[in-house]
């Protein structure tokens, strides 16, 4: 079963449209004013380091020896993870690296952005 993980950061003030930045900058990879530029190659050696005993084909790609997978696409405003078979625990662990770069979950398989404790 595959789920993907989906995170950006509004500049302050902008207007959230969640969809629409799904939609267009996760899965399309558009620029989107409302969206601030995040530190990719920081938030991706931060992974790297919470799954050192993974396999990394490269810095986007990761496979579990004992099951599990997950590939990372970026764009300089977007960070979304495709998991497949990976454990809760271990997808917590990907949106705990996200939230500590002030980017909050948006789950497209429920619509919804886990952003209250942000300042909206």
């Amino acid at each position: 079963m595959s789920y993907d993980l989906n995170f950006w950061r509004y500049r302050e003030g902008a207007p959230h449209n969640h969809g629409k930045v799904y939609t267009m900058a996760c899965c399309d990879g558009e620029a989107l004013p409302e969206l601030e530029e995040l530190p990719i190659g920081d938030i991706l050696q931060r992974i790297a380091a919470a799954f050192p005993h993974w396999d990394a084909s490269s810095p986007t790609d990761y496979e579990n020896p004992g099951g599990g997978a997950f590939q990372i696409t970026t764009t300089p405003q977007t960070v979304r993870i495709d998991c497949y078979g990976v454990s809760g625990d271990d997808m917590n662990r990907l949106m705990d690296i996200l939230i500590d770069f002030g980017c909050p979950l948006y789950d497209p398989q429920v619509s919804e952005r886990f952003d209250a404790w942000t300042d909206r």
